[in-house]
């Protein structure tokens, strides 16, 4: 007898759609056949023709633990993200303490392997000043290095040319980088304290933090990684000077990877009016004009994945005036909805969708046996009613922060349930209270 078989479900998987049943055994998807083949099992859920996908992977969140706990911890961001049909996730190494150090590395393993129902690893964070331990770094679970390149973040802006060209040149793990050149900041932000007298508005955010911010950034960054070689990957590409100077491509086959995420794709810089600070991240949200061409970029397979970036604040740290504000938003729950309710629109395909959110982040990263419907994988799936619509209301938001600026949206679309590891962690619109989450494996 199976543990699970779920009948009738349409896979949408691997640039396809097909009905099917799926038996999952000991965590795994043990069985692939035609709808209405398999019936022999301890529970059977029966799919009813909704939609049946991949858990979703993000590569980049920020669940704030330790160190910052009033904002988000492991426990209460992971839950948002299954209950988002997040099922694994890649945490970044800015808390306090930084994950610059393989102890405090291990920390966050050890937490995450207590409270997490998702999937999960870490970046190790770079600094000026441990590039030997960056390159020491030798572990199938971490999903690489982070590099805060010219963008301060305490002790991991790494900005000494000795310690990137080191790192660059010799490190054998991914490099995600966070690209803003520092100094351009610094110059913009003393130049609207003088014009506005200190008084800025937050729709100064992305003049601040500007396209030729980013530009020079991630020019650098790449001038790096082809003169080493190096297998690098920018994170969350906000400018259409950015987004059209990647390769078009296949990922698997590619050196030089890119992401975007869901705000970047959803808001623009008209949206400042209406939300304010709500929207303020690092790299800022842009034009419109930007938006539609990261789009187009990832349409033409420029940019690989989408991902969210999910860094929550309190709504009262959010209320301080521009630029003592901080900067970034609560995402993980709702990312898969905003990019099917696209999809349910017209404007992209739920089959393109998944090879976005799915099936790229486990070749960029090289995941092992996660990413994809197929027989021999770990069973992280998620069902979406496409017949079902979706609110988001204070009542139903998962984040230790209790808001996003999405309220009041009602999406196209519906998470019905979400598995982990073959265990069910969300079901209709509840919790399940099962911590399944084990530690990512790569290469």
């Amino acid at each position: 007898m199976s543990d699970l078989i779920i009948t009738n479900a349409v896979a949408i998987n691997e640039d396809k759609k097909e009905e099917v049943d799926i038996e999952i055994s000991k965590g795994r998807i043990h069985r692939i056949e035609r709808a209405g083949t398999l019936s022999k099992s301890n529970k059977i859920i029966d799919a009813n023709g909704i939609w049946l996908l991949p858990g979703v992977i993000d590569d980049q969140v920020h669940f704030r633990e330790p160190g910052f706990t009033h904002k988000a911890e492991i426990a209460t961001e992971s839950s948002a993200a299954v209950a988002g049909g997040v099922t694994s996730f890649m945490e970044m190494p800015n808390t306090n303490p930084q994950t610059i150090n393989k102890e405090e590395l291990e920390m966050k393993f050890n937490r995450a392997a207590q409270v997490s129902p998702a999937n999960y690893s870490f970046f190790f964070g770079a600094t000026n000043k441990n590039a030997d331990e960056v390159l020491a770094l030798d572990d199938d679970r971490v999903c690489g290095i982070k590099i805060f390149m010219g963008s301060s973040t305490g002790d991991m802006l790494v900005d000494n040319e000795a310690a990137l060209e080191k790192i660059f040149a010799n490190c054998s793990l991914l490099i995600a980088t966070h690209c803003e050149d520092e100094p351009t900041i610094r110059k913009n932000m003393e130049e609207a304290k003088i014009k506005f007298n200190n008084q800025i508005p937050i729709k100064q955010h992305p003049i601040i933090r500007s396209r030729e911010v980013c530009i020079l950034s991630s020019q650098k960054a790449i001038a790096l990684a082809k003169k080493y070689n190096s297998r690098l990957h920018i994170l969350h590409i906000t400018t259409a000077e950015e987004a059209m100077s990647f390769e078009s491509g296949a990922i698997e086959n590619k050196r030089i990877t890119a992401e975007a995420c869901v705000h970047h794709l959803w808001f623009s810089d008209m949206d400042y009016d209406t939300l304010g600070s709500e929207i303020q991240c690092n790299p800022a949200v842009k034009t419109a004009n930007d938006r539609d061409t990261i789009w187009q970029a990832l349409k033409e397979n420029r940019i690989d994945i989408i991902a969210t970036d999910h860094a929550p604040h309190t709504l009262e740290e959010k209320a301080k005036p521009y630029p003592q504000s901080p900067s970034g938003l609560p995402l993980v729950q709702h990312s898969l909805n905003m990019m099917m309710h696209r999809a349910l629109e017209g404007k992209i395909t739920p089959e393109w969708v998944v090879e976005k959110m799915c099936h790229a982040p486990a070749k960029c990263f090289k995941l092992r046996e996660r990413g994809f419907i197929r027989e021999g994988y770990f069973a992280d799936l998620v069902l979406f009613d496409p017949t079902q619509n979706y609110t988001v209301t204070k009542q139903n938001i998962l984040y230790k922060c209790a808001w996003s600026p999405l309220e009041n949206f009602t999406f196209n679309g519906n998470i019905f349930q979400t598995f982990v590891n073959g265990t069910s962690v969300f079901e209709n619109g509840k919790l399940t209270g099962l911590k399944p989450g084990m530690a990512l494996k790569f290469r």
